[in-house]
């Protein structure tokens, strides 16, 4: 790896972070055998310390591509089948649509297929009941777009998962990942709660230029996001999927099943495709696996090419860090690869294309409604719940966006905080528009 090539990225993230009022940034890349790493900032703006590789980050999201291999794990063991209904090892599982509680298979669950809303940020508390109580809340919880239509994003799906896992295993969660995961790959500094991330040095999130409160997630959020690590620990855990099950000697998986980890299991859009947790994109003609994090105030990536050998580690303690893992990934792309990410390019358009489209469109969660304004299209989103528990209230609107079209059905957000952020219509049977995908979340259009 160019010590060069690698100066340069080190100057393109801090011009970034600074650019964006993000305080502090972890990288780390590792590519055809040669290690990189670094840390830029501070990890917390009202006590700062610097960053560096050793920092712990909530790694957010990401989280679920370890529920994933844990599952694939308990697969080959026989204790689990991905297409076995939900139901065959939590009997007691209840949703709004009885049909899909009866039909929701273990492979939905990992693939964001299930299709009730899947931001259900519910404390239950730290006891062992935790996951098991918030199984039941899924109950109430309103079913967005039948089971196997298309992808929406579901923190809720592997929050059940966890309890799967739970129930399985007879085990606490984390105790399964630390046995399965963090301890044979050496990941020892990789933890889920507070009390073990306090006395290590770690980053906080922040907003609006101030420290984001409260820092910790709830155990029922554990499986959805609930890991903290430092860089260095996730490039071995992505070097990990580029081999072949062992570490150290120990065989945690066969190939087969590993690669299953990262095999499209249903599509997106276009060159994406969804593995299990894993997402596929072959956009830049080489394939990438990757999957992002976010937590409050914190943002952060882990994206691997295997063609090419390489893993990419990216985390930030800003809420606007998603623009700055974005670049870092285009950067690498680009300069490292020579394979940059095709960027969607608005087409030509007559306001009576736009037609169809406006509405309102509705996810538990939140609302957004599309109106025509000056021949444009305007969108407007609004929260109704808040993050990182039932507790926390919903944050002020966004301002309203443009929304250009880029393709059939497809749209890109224009300007705002949202800017360059991807929108998929989805049709019903029918035909007719029945869904708007943002942040890979889908709304059900509620009228037109």
């Amino acid at each position: 790896m160019s010590k060069k090539k690698w100066k340069k990225l080190a100057k393109f993230v801090s011009q970034s972070m600074t650019a964006k009022g993000i305080p502090g940034v972890a990288v780390g890349l590792w590519h055809k055998g040669k290690n990189r790493t670094a840390g830029f900032g501070v990890t917390n703006m009202d006590h700062p310390h610097d960053v560096t590789d050793m920092t712990l980050f909530q790694i957010g999201s990401i989280t679920k591509t370890f529920v994933a291999l844990t599952i694939v794990q308990l697969v080959e063991q026989g204790k689990l089948d991905l297409d076995a209904p939900v139901r065959t090892y939590l009997p007691d599982l209840q949703t709004q649509e009885a049909a899909t509680a009866a039909k929701v298979t273990v492979r939905h669950l990992l693939t964001h297929m299930a299709g009730w809303d899947g931001d259900l940020f519910h404390d239950t508390g730290n006891g062992k009941d935790a996951l098991s109580r918030y199984a039941k809340l899924l109950a109430e919880q309103p079913q967005i777009l039948p089971l196997e239509t298309a992808v929406s994003y579901n923190n809720a799906s592997f929050s059940l998962a966890g309890h799967l896992i739970e129930q399985v295993m007879g085990r606490p969660f984390e105790t399964v990942i630390n046995q399965q995961i963090l301890k044979p790959l050496g990941m020892s500094d990789a933890f889920f709660g507070a009390r073990d991330v306090i006395t290590h040095r770690f980053a906080v999130g922040h907003g609006g230029g101030k420290v984001a409160r409260p820092w910790y997630l709830a155990r029922s959020a554990y499986p959805a996001g609930g890991l903290c690590c430092h860089v260095k620990d996730l490039l071995a855990y992505g070097r990990f999927h580029l081999g072949d099950g062992t570490s150290n000697d120990q065989k945690l998986i066969s190939p087969e099943l590993l690669k299953l980890c990262h095999t499209p299991q249903f599509p997106i859009w276009g060159k994406e495709s969804i593995g299990l947790a894993w997402f596929v994109d072959d956009r830049a003609g080489t394939r990438v696996w990757r999957h992002g994090g976010g937590t409050k105030g914190q943002v952060t990536l882990l994206a691997i090419v295997p063609e090419h050998e390489l893993v990419l580690v990216c985390f930030t303690n800003g809420e606007n860090g998603g623009a700055l893992t974005r670049e870092v990934m285009e950067w690498v792309m680009a300069h490292y690869l020579d394979t940059p990410i095709p960027q969607p390019e608005p087409i030509a358009y007559e306001t009576a294309d736009l037609e169809p489209y406006v509405g309102k469109y509705d996810r538990g969660f939140a609302d957004i409604e599309l109106g025509i304004i000056g021949g444009r299209l305007i969108g407007q989103q609004a929260q109704r719940k808040g993050f990182p528990d039932q507790h926390t209230p919903p944050p002020p609107p966004p301002p309203p966006a443009t929304l250009l079209p880029v393709g059939e059905d497809h749209f890109i957000v224009a300007d705002g905080p949202m800017t360059r952020a991807e929108i998929h219509f989805i049709r019903n049977a029918e035909g007719a528009i029945g869904w708007l995908r943002l942040g890979m979340r889908a709304y059900k259009r509620v009228h037109s």
